[in-house]
């Protein structure tokens, strides 16, 4: 379903009415050569909401190889085609980083340092996420316009140094603002061009990026972190463990023009797009996690797997699950109030374990329905970086390379914030709010299990509560997935193809891209079993 340039229209043309500067920025646009301040603060949200509105088959298609929802029944069974991430690799090569460039050339010639510190540690998290999920990519001759139209793909691992460097160049240039913001507030949509918030950010992008390589320099990803930990008040959450500075994409709630989740504007309609996935329901049913009631709308009370009528209403698709769909777009469970701004199911739930504290009836007094587009928000998030991703990077690292930092305590509170977060998220959407007691006993419960397990199993758990937490980002998750191999993942019913090391090129770019040479196609099918220079 194609729904990213649309939104990318339709939030930019609300960009331009929101700022007020529609006219001033058509009447100062004479020269292209000499931009002014006016077009950076156009330009910069511009940014940020193409990033995300590009990533809709990227979220989608790694959600589904990771077996949060199944967007697509072939990558479900691991095929892939070259135009399953078409829309995405087009879209922030032509749109994002295209005005990324312009952002980083005009700020610096006008010595706007805060424009040009923000768009440098956007592009940073752009690009290395772009490699973990393609691996090599066109990187220093891209964006050059006529001079190079068929940039060469460079090697990943080259490109993630050149990442990390500009990553410290945007620190440099932050240093150079003498004012706590970077930017005016009305040309930031994620933190309102505040600067401690975004030097998080970029010190927080270090420290994923220096665990991602663990495995392949596992001493200089140690000293890396090390340094990075060593103050915890730079980084996402700093030491109160705070969701304020998580590094979120925000989506509106408004239809017209619709600004919405692209998930919640997929499902929340007569036409349905997607399931959830029945191993991903399990895991959250099965462990009594609160979580549930969040994540998944049940809209029939006792439809099951294979759409049956005596079950508990969670009814989702197995994965590589190869069968046709059933005529069940009425009864099949959807997205919940987070993060599609959809419903939070109240509703009294079948079959509930007598000894689960978490999921149960109390306080269930609402009906299920079949969700329609004036239900719920639609003012989803995509979480890209987040205080609860950040701790638990961090007891991952100190499983792992004995960085000296708490694995326990980071494991606590990484649990701890992503509640936090989902709960008052779920509030403010139309749900009900986690209690502080429900929050402590369900992290309580986990470290009495994680006490319990040795080295493998400490992991394991670490693991499995990040994948939760990536729920609404599948593209961590597939990261996390493909160097941990955790958490285990539900053999697919009848797959077509190996499970996907690499994303598959965009078709347009194999076929217009000349330095691709004359074995492109031979290029796109080594992407399935050829691993990202960091999974060892």
């Amino acid at each position: 379903m194609k729904l990213k340039y649309s939104t990318y229209t339709l939030l930019v043309t609300g960009i331009a009415f929101i700022t007020g500067a529609c006219n001033k920025f058509v009447d100062i646009n004479t020269d292209p050569n000499n931009p002014t301040t006016a077009q950076l603060s156009l330009l910069l949200p511009s940014t940020e909401v193409s990033m995300a509105a590009n990533m809709y088959e990227l979220n989608s298609g790694t959600s589904t190889f990771m077996q949060h929802m199944v967007s697509s029944g072939d990558l479900s069974r691991y095929q892939q085609q070259g135009t399953s991430f078409d829309d995405p690799w087009d879209g922030f090569y032509s749109q994002t980083l295209n005005d990324l460039e312009s952002i980083i050339s005009s700020g610096t010639a006008q010595q706007e340092w805060g424009y040009v510190a923000v768009a440098k540690i956007e592009k940073a998290y752009l690009v290395s996420l772009m490699v973990d999920m393609w691996g090599d990519i066109p990187y220093s001759q891209a964006e050059k316009g006529q001079q190079t139209v068929s940039p060469p793909l460079e090697k990943g691992a080259e490109i993630y140094e050149s990442v990390l460097t500009l990553i410290e160049e945007a620190l440099q240039d932050a240093g150079k603002v003498g004012t706590s913001t970077l930017v005016p507030s009305s040309a930031d949509m994620i933190y309102g061009g505040s600067k401690n918030s975004w030097i998080a950010l970029a010190n927080s992008l270090k420290l994923k990026l220096y665990n991602g390589i663990r495995l392949v320099d596992p001493a200089r990803s140690t000293t890396a972190i090390q340094a990075l930990i060593s103050n915890p008040a730079t980084l996402i959450g700093g030491t109160n463990n705070s969701n304020a500075t998580d590094y979120t994409f925000r989506f509106g709630s408004a239809q017209n023009p619709n600004n919405r989740h692209p998930w919640h504007r997929s499902e929340y309609q007569s036409s349905k797009n997607f399931y959830m996935c029945q191993s991903f329901i399990d895991l959250l049913f099965n462990n009594d996690d609160p979580r549930l009631r969040y994540f998944i709308y049940r809209q029939n009370a006792t439809a099951g797997l294979n759409n049956s009528t005596n079950s508990n209403g969670y009814y989702g698709r197995n994965p590589g699950d190869g069968t046709a769909a059933p005529a069940d777009l009425n009864r099949r469970s959807t997205f919940g109030v987070y993060p599609a701004g959809g419903l939070y199911d109240n509703a009294a739930i079948n079959n509930i374990p007598d000894t689960y504290s978490y999921v149960t009836n109390v306080g269930a007094t609402s009906s299920l329905k079949v969700v329609a587009t004036s239900d719920g928000t639609g003012a989803g998030v995509i979480p890209l970086l987040t205080n609860a991703m950040v701790k638990l990077i961090r007891a991952e690292a100190a499983l792992a390379l004995n960085t000296g930092d708490d694995a326990r305590q980071n494991f606590a509170d990484g649990v701890t914030a992503h509640l936090n977060s989902v709960s008052a998220y779920g509030a403010a959407n139309g749900g009900v709010a986690l209690s502080p007691a429900a929050i402590s006993g369900f992290v309580n419960k986990l470290l009495t299990a994680y006490d319990a397990a040795d080295a493998a199993g400490k992991m394991n758990m670490v693991m499995t509560q990040k994948y939760i937490a990536c729920y609404g980002n599948g593209m961590e998750a597939y990261n996390d997935y493909r160097r941990t191999a955790l958490p285990v993942l539900r053999a697919p019913l009848s797959p077509l193809n190996a499970f996907p090391l690499r994303l598959y090129y965009s078709q347009t770019e194999l076929s217009a891209n000349t330095s691709f040479g004359e074995n492109a196609s031979a290029l796109q099918v080594a992407q399935q079993t050829t691993p990202v220079f960091w999974d060892k």
